[in-house]
């Protein structure tokens, strides 16, 4: 029985029928399992104490022999990433050719890559950010790492071997943007090179050994059609916020985490004029802006001496005189969303940004909490005004339990009536339409039949818009 076999039989793990090498794509069983499940059974050093110790000691020789063969050159910027890659492998190869070490050739294969990975990927995680399928995951401890992928959670088999191992990948991650953790700063926001987001905690915090989370950003920004494939979009949907956008209207996309926003903020970032001048301010560089007059601003966070700390609320009020046609601010949490509404209402029209709430309603209350934040004694009236005058359609998108995002609610902010800000829906999801076999919803989102009122501004502009967006007008709708 050979060493592959021998570790699963360990385990007690029947083999998952698959490709014939298991490794081409270890996520062919998981599309059709249960969320509890294990869909990649094969882990790193799995089975019993002696072939996990056997496999860990052939590991930790073949990488020492692999750093005394490279040296410097592991290390050598003037390298590309395709180049240092080949080049490590074939390296590995020649070393486990040296030691003859007793593996087949498919073993011999999964352990040079694992140590590819361990040298300079991100180590047994390297394997799902290279899956496309996946899009979260999440690390709660050395020997438990969940996955996301098509909307649900998998508990995967893959591990680190120790705790000291999870950390040394933490730290590589941080060290790349120039961040750092450790006891005295034991947790880091953070991202990879290809805008990922990274979020990592380590004791004494993490009580149960270092956590870290990553969410995955596709290589390809998706597209408003991508959108509409998916049902995240309807196609009238789709054609009112690209004349909002085109008609610069103040948009706020509002949902809870993990729902897309930000997804969709690069959706509506893509109907912005080529010809404008655009400013990003983000806490972590997510945007995928495809315009090329774009300046990105990213926050710092303050030093192991307190000190050199950049805000969101800095790079506000400093974009206000980068002379910018349009200010996005990934997301508004704290003070600097009185500057973004100031913003909004001294000149800088067609501004976008995001907000964690529930609802279009809570988002106009989760802006009055923030802005309260910034430390101004403003009665909350003022707030309301500032909010209702700035903010002119507010876009809420939801994950619904099926794991499918949609947007739920296109609102207009139509004023204030007494001390209540009045919104109009323009389109809601159709949650009567029920869900099909596999539990996914089979609504989609419909409009109001009522037009809002920046509609009659379209015509002022020249941006044409066809009257079947909104549906019958006999449909209703009402304020809320």
């Amino acid at each position: 029985m050979n060493l592959s076999k021998r570790l699963d039989s360990a385990r007690g793990i029947e083999p998952v029928a698959t490709a014939a090498n298991p490794l081409d794509d270890p996520w062919s069983a998981a599309r059709s399992t249960a969320p509890d499940q294990v869909p990649y059974q094969t882990d790193s050093l799995p089975g019993s104490a002696e072939t996990s110790q056997a496999l860990a000691a052939i590991k930790e020789r073949t990488s020492e022999a692999l750093y005394e063969r490279m040296g410097a050159r592991i290390s050598d910027t003037n390298m590309d990433e395709a180049e240092l890659h080949q080049f490590v492998k074939d390296e590995l190869r020649a070393v486990i050719d040296e030691d003859e070490i007793p593996l087949s050739s498919a073993e011999r294969q999964r352990l040079v890559q694992e140590i590819a990975d361990d040298v300079l990927g991100l180590g047994p995680l390297q394997r799902f950010l290279d899956d496309q399928d996946v899009t979260e995951i999440m690390v709660n401890s050395a020997n438990r790492i969940y996955v996301e992928s098509a909307g649900k959670l998998y508990l995967t088999g893959a591990r680190f071997t120790s705790e000291e191992h999870l950390r040394k990948i933490i730290e590589r991650i941080v060290s790349k943007v120039g961040r750092r953790i450790d006891e005295s700063s034991p947790l880091v926001d953070a991202r990879l090179a290809d805008g990922s987001r990274v979020n990592a905690i380590v004791p004494p915090l993490a009580v149960n050994g270092s956590s870290l989370t990553i969410r995955k950003f596709g290589r390809v920004p998706l597209t408003v059609q991508n959108l509409i494939g998916l049902g995240t979009l309807s196609p009238e949907m789709a054609e009112l916020l690209h004349a909002c956008v085109q008609a610069r209207l103040n948009i706020i996309v509002s949902g809870g985490t993990g729902t897309g926003k930000t997804t969709l903020l690069n959706v509506l970032s893509s109907f912005l004029p080529a010809d404008e001048r655009i400013v990003t301010i983000e806490d972590a560089v997510e945007l995928q802006l495809q315009q090329e007059h774009v300046v990105r601003l990213e926050s710092r966070p303050r030093n192991i001496e307190g000190k050199g700390e950049i805000s969101i609320r800095d790079l506000v009020r400093n974009s206000l005189r980068m002379r910018p046609d349009r200010i996005v601010v990934g997301e508004v949490r704290g003070g600097e969303s009185l500057d973004m509404l100031q913003a909004m209402n001294t000149g800088h029209d067609g501004s976008i940004s995001t907000v964690h709430a529930n609802s279009p309603r809570d988002a106009i209350a989760r802006l009055e909490t923030l802005v309260l934040m910034a430390g101004m004694d403003l009665p909350l009236r003022a707030i309301r005004e500032q909010i209702s005058s700035a903010v002119n359609l507010i876009v809420h998108i939801s994950r619904l339990r099926d794991g499918t995002r949609r947007v739920t609610h296109v609102t207009e902010v139509q004023g204030m009536e007494g001390d209540i800000v009045t919104l109009q829906d323009a389109f809601t999801f159709d949650y009567s339409a029920g869900v099909d076999a596999n539990g996914r919803f089979l609504g989609r989102p419909v409009p109001t039949g009522v037009r809002p009122r920046f509609v009659d501004h379209f015509a002022d502009l020249g941006i044409q818009i066809s009257p079947a967006v909104f549906g019958s007008m006999q449909m209703g709708g009402g304020l809320r």
